[in-house]
């Protein structure tokens, strides 16, 4: 799975390379893709040589959600009251944070990172995660490419003692090593007013922008996700208590399409200081498949909810940038279970320091 993994995630590389040639074809679309943006609310960097460091973590997780409708036990006329109660089973992966070094000059751009033990705890309370996590985030002027390659084994289950304090002990089947997600994606999102609003500048800090200002986006993704135990992914107390219809199941297939539309803005403060904001909200479908534990597969096309949140807040100038970003997508599946869903989701916290410096002599 790994090496198919690998494999796609250089394809689509490969495909962004190759349409970087100077063929005419490519060259209009370039040229589209890189609109010229207004002078007076965005100061392009591009050709200068833009050098980092950052600390970053990048995850995903993995909830099963029962919002079934409940009796209270309240009785009013005759009549039975019912509440709708929610409850839920929240999968984490105990992932490090990196320190790391890079760079940007026109199109190119690369980080490198490194996991320094003194840092993270890697066991203990919440075991240990084994991770391939390929997640790219492409930002032209009018389009944002998401793309999400992972591999995680090993999670812990993060509201065990919440949930289960009152049916024994809190930290019954807490750490699930055997438990393996691989998650595949692309979200593609298009900027209407790039030559005003710059995602770059928050992001690749290639860019500077001057003044506030904002876009509305429009686009569309696909997702695939598994998710596998050796045992129900269910805890079997909570099962008994009549979770998710009192099913279980080791296996989880989750194939999605959606439409989404959303909104980012820039706030400048003083010139430097920036808050920039990002919510787009999908909808779509989705084919389900349920491996249960006990009794046959179970499958089911439902609806798909998918947001997509990105926050960056710093400072930024002509030569420094210094800033915070985080990007998080979840993806909400509506389950073969009647009045449950499953919810998938991926991202990266990162905090950066740049500098950028002019050349004298372009390299290209």
């Amino acid at each position: 799975m790994q090496k198919w993994l690998v494999l796609l995630s250089g394809c689509l590389f490969l495909c962004l390379a190759v349409s970087a040639q100077k063929t005419s074809l490519f060259k209009k679309v370039g040229s589209w893709l890189d609109a010229g943006n207004d002078p007076n609310y965005i100061e392009e960097h591009t050709k200068d040589l833009t050098l980092r460091v950052f600390g970053s973590r990048k995850y995903n997780y993995y909830d099963i959600v029962d919002n079934k409708i409940v009796d209270n036990g309240i009785v009013d006329n005759g009549i039975v009251s019912s509440t709708r109660s929610s409850r839920e089973v929240l999968y984490r992966p105990n992932t490090p944070f990196n320190v790391g070094v890079g760079f940007n000059y026109r199109f190119i751009g690369m980080n490198i990172a490194f996991n320094l033990p003194f840092i993270n705890k890697e066991t203990g309370d919440y075991g240990q995660t084994k991770v391939l996590d390929l997640q790219t985030h492409i930002y032209s002027r009018k389009l944002v490419i998401d793309f999400y390659g992972q591999i995680y084994k090993g999670y812990y289950i993060a509201n065990t003692r919440g949930l289960f304090s009152s049916l024994g002990s809190g930290s019954v089947e807490m750490i699930r090593p055997d438990a393996r997600n691989v998650n595949l994606g692309l979200d593609v999102q298009y900027v209407f007013n790039a030559k005003r609003f710059s995602y770059r500048a928050a992001y690749l800090q290639n860019d500077y922008q001057k003044k506030s200002a904002g876009s509305f986006l429009i686009g569309g993704g696909i997702f695939g996700m598994r998710m596998k135990g050796d045992s129900g992914l269910v805890p079997s107390y909570l099962q008994k208590a009549g979770f998710f219809d009192k099913e279980n199941f080791y296996r989880t297939r989750v194939l999605s399409a959606a439409a989404n539309v959303g909104y980012a803005h820039t706030f400048v403060y003083k010139k430097h200081w920036f808050a920039t904001l990002s919510l787009t909200g999908s909808l779509g479908a989705n084919y389900t498949t349920l491996n249960r534990v006990k009794e046959g597969n179970v499958s089911k096309v439902g609806l798909q909810l998918n947001n997509n949140i990105r926050i960056s807040i710093g400072y930024n100038s002509a030569r420094y940038f210094a800033g915070i970003h985080y990007v998080d997508l979840t993806t909400r599946s509506q389950s073969p279970v009647p009045d449950t869903y499953q919810t998938m989701g991926a991202g990266n916290f990162r905090i950066s320091f740049a500098r950028r410096f002019k050349l004298k002599k372009q390299l290209f």
